[in-house]
């Protein structure tokens, strides 16, 4: 049976999560580094969209998307239960609403008229409600991490990342504290590997 594939790139926040659902799950694959400005050939085969992660199975089944990666390594093995600790309405906002404001706040020049100032302030308003969640408990389904937590950890990243002063200086004192424990963790120091760009081998 072939090896299963995983294209990725190291900063892509969908990537990560992938690749942290698959480092727990222990699931054997090859790593194959994209550099976005010259996709291979191989990638563009299978999943012509072009877009990063993209899973290849061992059976030869594609999955183009982050959270079926996810759940497909867990359902192969989960032995932290983290397929227990899901909220998939949670998940949705931050897929939906949150990343849109995310992108016209980190991006605003990629978008024709619009107010980044806005658009943060709305994706603050989402994490306020996460902070108070995570006033009950240091996770956001119970006092371990678990997939809703990894699926919406790395777009907290980037919105904290981009200017961390000011997130810092917000007054979201156990989000914080969520995320510093997240990116201080062994499985995040594990899947920020540097790989270097994969290149076919020539026979």
């Amino acid at each position: 049976m072939a090896e299963a594939i995983l294209y990725s790139f190291r900063r892509c926040p969908y990537a990560m999560r992938a690749r942290m659902a698959l480092h727990v799950s222990g699931l054997a694959y090859e790593h194959r580094e994209v550099v976005l400005r010259d996709k291979p050939a191989a990638m563009l085969e299978v999943s012509p969209k072009g877009t990063v992660p993209v899973f290849v199975t061992a059976e030869g089944e594609v999955l183009e998307e982050s959270l079926d990666i996810m759940r497909h390594g867990l359902a192969q093995n989960d032995p932290e239960d983290w397929l227990g600790r899901d909220d998939q309405a949670l998940v949705a906002t931050n897929d939906g609403p949150f990343k849109h404001h995310l992108d016209r706040y980190k991006y605003a020049s990629r978008y024709e008229a619009v107010d980044p100032e806005q658009h943060r302030a709305a994706a603050v308003d989402i994490l306020a409600e996460i902070d108070r969640r995570l006033a009950a408990s240091p996770y956001l389904c119970d006092d371990k991490p678990g997939f809703a937590d990894i699926a919406i950890f790395p777009f907290v990243r980037q919105f904290a990342n981009h200017d961390r002063e000011r997130f810092d200086a917000d007054l979201m004192p156990h989000l914080q504290a969520w995320l510093q424990a997240l990116v201080s963790s062994e499985l995040f120091a594990a899947i920020m590997t540097k790989y270097p760009k994969w290149e076919p081998v020539e026979t």
